[in-house]
């Protein structure tokens, strides 16, 4: 596996995490940068996170939406079950134990 395979991945799960933590399960593309940088030390352009909320669309992780030239990302029961490892979905680091 490439470092910006394994990079990709880990990205992908910090975002769920912190929609997970968020009020509402849900938060736009902006916020979300700015809080994988915070908490998770990625320094992602808009453009991959919000390639990333489509990834995680797609694979029924999130929900999305624009509001204008937002995007909104929210979390879905399937998208916290891969936060927590409940659930292992290729594409999505697995948390630590």
């Amino acid at each position: 596996m490439s470092f910006q395979t394994t990079m990709t991945e880990d990205r992908r799960l910090s975002l769920l995490l912190v929609l997970g933590e968020t009020p509402g399960y849900s938060a736009n593309a902006f916020l979300l940068r700015d809080a994988i940088g915070q908490i998770y030390g990625h320094n992602a352009s808009i453009d991959q996170v919000v390639g990333d909320i489509a990834w995680l669309a797609e694979q029924q992780l999130v929900t999305s939406r624009k509001a204008g030239d937002v995007t909104l990302a929210t979390l879905t029961a399937r998208g916290a079950d891969a936060a927590t490892g409940r659930a292992h979905v290729p594409g999505v680091k697995r948390p630590m134990p």
